[in-house]
């Protein structure tokens, strides 16, 4: 190395160690104040918050030299992630490409695509036979072996970063698997590991607790607490009885899981989903549920992370009605200090709930309800993921409904989406009793369809698979393919055979990638129009300015059956239309600019055009002088 570039070395060095000292400065007042709130009244305060900025710090001097690079640009621009060249994509490793070598080889069909953003599905290493998809934990600090090693995680975050894709995985906050080492040392005794998590001697307490909580799993894994006949004593398994709920009302279990997502953070993981962070905090006589210390865990989460390694961002998964999930985004005083990201499950749900009436009325009132988000937030946007459609997180939607009116429409949609109502087109399955199984075009009718050969129901099902794409890429945040939805994969019927099987309905919509099918897209089949057609939507997204940080404001046309989607900033405006019916409909185009749909590329100079079934509108402004000049 010449003198020169130690010089430049040095200096890159003293540069992104003031930045550190800056964020400590900066981050350390809201850490403090979180971790007060949850163990201020242990006398030992001073020596918990001291453990904890020793470990931000460690983390910090092991962060590799071009992670706080990236750190210090991001910090420059901390909106990176709202930008809406941001395409998400989520899969199971196993399922889209075997390992994570695999998935590395699949990155250009991605970029291909148009992703930026990768949520790989649980791959850290977990329990075997039952793991509940990957989401019972064994380790924080490795991969599962039958998916690849913690380097081979670290190479895939690096080629991903070359091409500019963020990655994501699953860090699971609520609980461990019962083989976690945690777990077994507890089993033998040894009562600080026993103080992780919530052991009972008899029924006594967890009876109590019993009386005001609900169950996740009512039909599979009935009842919060299981008991442990070798070691004798009940352990709270909120979710299965093999995930034991780690107790936060110890320091230690909250010192132990900042250490884990900081070491992943070092590994060059960029987005963090919480998992259940609902439930993170116990309080006899509620249903423990988005307790205050919930988001104080993850304001002091977000106050470490920001110091040691800013360039993260944490995203939490809460399946919550609109009104509570903001508040895991910050809000009021503490705007900007929770998560940075999280998933819109009530327009997830909406929009199906929307399709199967054929009417957008439902869906544009809720949409209305939710609360606007600070501006340093995002919604993830998405028709599907590797869960169920919860139906029951309507319930407390209130948008001019009763709660009653809620369970009857969600009634309707289970059997709707079960192919149980009159001329219903779908192919799913009730999940357990409150969801619906199976994947978009198995649910949009397209796998009906094809068997049938019917190819004027196969170009409808088509159509409501786009129709459904068009809302969450232009709503605002960051929109989310599920995997094989760009191809119209169909459910893997067959799943209950499958060496991931473990008695859950939901693979039923967790099939293995089709890459026969990827191949077509090549071709002239539906595939080739289901992929072109979510290409262009990124393609027309990236080059959409008018979405960032713009609240969508939904409204309603044709009686109601069109849903439009308006967005102003100071770039500009985007004007939406989507038909969730199968009948035609008019829309009224507002008339303060000159249109162009960016589906078509057609002037759109009508005060009112016709929509044809499940069709949809993106309308930008054009100058129309410079326009003429051009024709």
């Amino acid at each position: 190395m010449t003198s020169s570039q130690k010089q430049k070395t040095v200096e890159n060095v003293a540069q992104l160690d003031a930045a550190y000292d800056a964020r400590y400065e900066i981050y350390t007042p809201d850490a403090d104040s979180a971790l007060r709130h949850l163990y201020g009244d242990q006398e030992n305060f001073p020596e918990i918050a001291a453990r904890m900025m020793r470990v931000v710090r460690d983390a910090y001097l092991q962060r590799p030299e071009a992670l706080k690079e990236l750190d210090l640009r991001r910090s420059q621009r901390p909106d990176w992630f709202q930008q809406p060249d941001r395409i998400g994509y989520t899969a199971y490793v196993d399922r889209f490409a075997g390992t994570l070598k695999g998935v590395e080889q699949k990155i250009g069909y991605l970029k291909n695509l148009g992703v930026s953003y990768l949520h790989l599905l649980p791959l850290l290493k977990m329990r075997p036979n039952e793991n509940d998809g990957g989401f019972a934990v064994s380790s924080y600090s490795e991969v599962d072996p039958a998916l690849g090693s913690m380097n081979d995680l670290s190479n895939l975050a690096e080629r991903l970063r070359e091409n500019d894709v963020s990655l994501c995985i699953d860090f699971v906050l609520n609980h461990t698997a019962d083989n976690h080492d945690w777990a077994m040392r507890a089993r033998t005794g040894a009562q600080h590991y026993k103080d992780f998590y919530y052991v009972y001697q008899d029924r006594s307490l967890p009876d109590q607790y019993e009386q005001s909580l609900g169950e996740v799993f009512a039909d599979t894994a009935p009842g919060n607490f299981t008991f442990i006949a070798e070691q004798d004593e009940w352990v709270w398994t909120t979710f299965n009885p093999y995930q034991w709920d780690l107790n936060y009302s110890n320091p230690v279990v909250f010192e132990e899981m900042l250490k884990a997502i900081l070491f992943l953070a070092n590994k060059g993981v960029d987005v963090f989903r919480l998992d259940a962070a609902p439930y993170l905090w116990k309080r006899l006589g509620t249903d423990c549920l988005n307790q205050p210390e919930v988001f104080s865990i993850i304001r002091a989460l977000r106050a470490l992370t920001a110091i040691a390694a800013p360039g993260i961002l944490l995203k939490a998964e809460a399946i919550v009605p609109s009104y509570k999930l903001v508040q895991y985004l910050g809000a009021g005083e503490h705007a900007g200090k929770e998560c940075q990201l999280a998933y819109n499950t009530t327009l997830m749900t909406m929009i199906w709930s929307a399709l199967a009436e054929g009417n957008a009325a439902r869906l544009a009132s809720v949409l209305k309800s939710i609360p606007p988000l600070s501006p340093g937030a995002a919604w993830l946007n998405y028709v599907r993921c590797h869960d169920d459609i919860g139906w029951g997180v309507l319930f407390e939607e209130k948008a001019g409904y009763s709660e009653a009116e809620w369970r009857d429409h969600a009634n309707f949609a289970r059997a709707f989406y079960a192919g149980d109502v009159d001329g219903a087109y779908a192919d799913g399955e009730n999940y357990q009793n409150h969801g619906t199984a199976g994947t978009t075009a198995s649910l949009c009718g397209l796998e009906r369809a094809m068997k049938q050969g019917d190819s004027e129901a196969i170009r409808l099902a088509t159509m409501r698979i786009l129709l459904l794409y068009t809302v969450v890429f232009s709503y605002g945040g960051i929109p989310l393919i599920s995997m094989g939805d760009e191809l119209g994969q169909f459910n893997d019927h067959d799943y209950a055979a499958g060496n991931r099987y473990d008695g859950d309905g939901r693979w039923l919509h967790r099939g293995a990638m089709d890459w026969q099918k990827a191949e077509l897209r090549r071709g002239g089949g539906n595939e080739v129009r289901i992929f072109s057609e979510i290409r262009k939507l990124a393609e027309i997204r990236a080059n959409t300015p008018q979405l960032i940080q713009s609240a969508a404001e939904p409204g309603l046309c044709g009686d109601g059956r069109v849903l439009t989607l308006h967005h102003h900033n100071a770039h500009g405006e985007i004007f939406v239309c989507v038909n969730f019916s199968s009948a035609p409909a008019h829309v009224t185009i507002p008339e303060a600019h000159c249109w162009r749909d960016q589906f078509t590329g057609d002037r759109v100079t009508k005060p009112q055009v016709e929509l044809g079934a499940y069709d949809r509108l993106w309308l930008t402004p054009i100058d129309q002088a410079l326009d003429d000049k051009a024709n």
